[in-house]
């Protein structure tokens, strides 16, 4: 194990392979080999849906496509993770890393953010210097994207504790999440957006116009729409080609995080066309959305999410 070195000026800096330990939320859909790499802790979320729980499926997005065939008229009800459920995530951290990142879901659609910091309050004074909260402002891929940044500043060893956040913060306005809805119905049941827009999307659709969803300073939002793209694959790639153009003109990297309600096929036509029609465009990885992000977006949904990399 490389050792943490300090200097005269008292400025600790960090080295690949040092004591630096991840909790997030399971909002970022980070793929199972990722969490097990970096050793993550996931925070799991609340769900209370008994109505759907004994229905057939292999995952929540089927469960709610047989709901939807008995016309169940219910909707999930979520609930942020306590603060208790932080403290043991971070406690288990701390007794295996130095320092520990906690990335949350955005603040301005969840609780979490708040959990995670009444959390780090509950701990010894030594111990509360050795955590750092970070709110993503984001969520999915857009989440995931900030790990992926702060896995970076860990193997250049440069930066301190503090400036490691101040960067991850800094970086949350680059990140560039895409959503399109098969049927908002879901986000807007369980309040996380306007029936206004929800009907906005709806009118869009009618007409053949695919309206994009987005996340600006921390909530969902009309950004755009594509004419003349039916298919949601053709909309998001048509996007990313646009907002990238200039990235790409100047042989800038992006790197992308593709998740969906259960709809591969689609999440993989969206990967090789950016793979292969967008130069300097890395998929970072594809993985269904989880349960609790995945029944407000509803089946069928697709998310796009990139950064310059």
């Amino acid at each position: 194990m490389k050792k943490i070195r300090t200097f005269s000026s008292r400025r600790t800096l960090i080295y690949p392979q040092s004591k630096i330990g991840l909790v997030i939320g399971k909002g970022a859909d980070l793929p199972k080999e990722i969490i097990e790499k970096h050793q993550i802790e996931i925070i799991s979320y609340k769900a209370d849906w008994p109505e759907v729980e004994g229905l057939p499926g292999e995952n929540i997005f089927q469960k709610m496509r047989e709901a939807e065939k008995k016309e169940i008229k219910t909707f999930v009800k979520t609930s942020q993770p306590s603060p208790k459920v932080f403290l043991d995530a971070y406690k288990k951290q701390l007794e295996k890393f130095e320092n520990v990142f906690c990335i949350t879901l955005t603040s301005k659609l969840s609780g979490t953010y708040n959990s995670a910091i009444q959390a780090k309050n509950f701990l010894k004074p030594q111990n509360q210097e050795r955590v750092f909260v970070v709110d993503s402002l984001n969520v999915s891929g857009g989440q995931a994207l900030l790990a992926f940044r702060l896995f970076d500043l860990i193997n250049e060893g440069e930066k301190t504790m503090k400036e490691i956040k101040k960067e991850l913060e800094e970086l949350r306005s680059k990140i560039n999440c895409r959503v399109i809805f098969k049927d908002p119905k879901w986000v807007e049941a369980a309040g996380r957006m306007s029936p206004t827009i929800a009907n906005w999307v709806r009118r869009m659709e009618k007409v053949g116009i695919r309206p994009l969803i987005g996340i600006k300073d921390g909530l969902l939002k009309p950004v755009g729409i594509k004419t003349g793209a039916k298919d949601i694959v053709i909309a998001l790639f048509k996007e990313i080609k646009e907002k990238t153009r200039k990235l790409r003109n100047q042989n800038k990297k992006i790197r992308v995080i593709i998740t969906h309600g259960d709809d591969v096929k689609a999440a993989q036509r969206l990967k090789d066309m950016i793979e292969k029609e967008l130069e300097g465009g890395e998929v970072l990885f594809i993985n269904i959305l989880n349960d609790i992000i995945g029944t407000l977006a509803g089946p069928d949904a697709l998310i796009l999410s990139w950064i310059e990399g």
